[in-house]
């Protein structure tokens, strides 16, 4: 392959660095192993402790992280790492209860799945996941992925959503949101008053590869109202519609 080709070849397929933490070391391999046959990059460890140092050092992006892992787990791991990496987070648990899903979706994990599970379906949520936008440039439209002319800001009152920068402002304060909190607004933000189903936010953020219960959108639309400082008896921003979705508007 010429110096033309392979750069070619380089820019279709970028290198990816995943990060795999599980404190059962023959299952860390097994997902290590399908990632590097997508050719990720990918470094292992077997606690809390570790991974926090190598997510310093290797800048990965994308964290496989198990939830039950001794000393410090995976919430705790999680919740340290958004103080300093926008990598996707893909958390693992052996408890699939509302309970866990919540906690750790709270700390700022992208997505869950529950042991055991199938490594390709693994590897299809992340792929899924990385085609999503992560760096500032040319915005995108939420339905189409398709790159669009530079937009103003969406203006709802106090709240600022500019899509170009990957930035959002309350009261022309900065609200630290994770790709995927972004990535919600961006989609409800981008048809005010427009209802969107679960099931249309998850195609639309996740991609169709996704599978899994529709309630990580309601985890993941809190978690935005709480940092935008929507209350949801008395919404400013995201409207909630019973049975259906989510609308984004500036009042009834």
């Amino acid at each position: 392959m010429d110096a033309d080709s392979k750069a070619s070849a380089d820019s279709a397929n970028p290198k990816y660095r995943a990060l795999v933490v599980d404190d059962e070391a023959p299952l860390a391999e097994v997902v290590a192993s399908y990632l590097k046959r997508e050719h990720f990059e990918v470094t292992q460890c077997h606690s809390g402790t570790d991974a926090v140092t190598l997510a310093r050092q290797v800048d990965p992006d994308v964290v496989v992280l198990d939830l039950g892992l001794p000393g410090l787990d995976g919430v705790e791991v999680c919740r340290q790492l958004r103080t300093f990496s926008d990598a996707y987070v893909v958390m693992l648990t052996a408890r699939d209860t509302e309970v866990d899903t919540i906690v750790g979706l709270s700390v700022g994990a992208d997505d869950y799945i529950t042991k055991p599970f199938s490594p390709r379906e693994l590897v299809a949520r992340i792929r899924a996941m990385l085609r999503r936008p992560r760096a500032v440039g040319a915005p995108t439209s939420p339905a189409s992925g398709v790159a669009t002319d530079v937009l103003p800001p969406r203006v709802f009152g106090p709240l600022s959503v500019d899509v170009a920068s990957r930035q959002v402002f309350v009261d022309e304060e900065p609200i630290p949101l994770t790709r995927t909190e972004f990535d919600i607004l961006a989609a409800l933000s981008s048809r005010p008053g427009v209802v969107w189903s679960r099931t249309q936010l998850i195609d639309t953020v996740w991609g169709e590869p996704w599978v899994g219960n529709d309630h990580l959108v309601d985890v993941h639309v809190g978690h935005v109202r709480r940092k935008l400082g929507d209350d949801p008896a008395n919404p400013r921003f995201i409207y909630t519609v019973r049975g259906v979705g989510y609308r984004m508007g500036t009042g009834q």
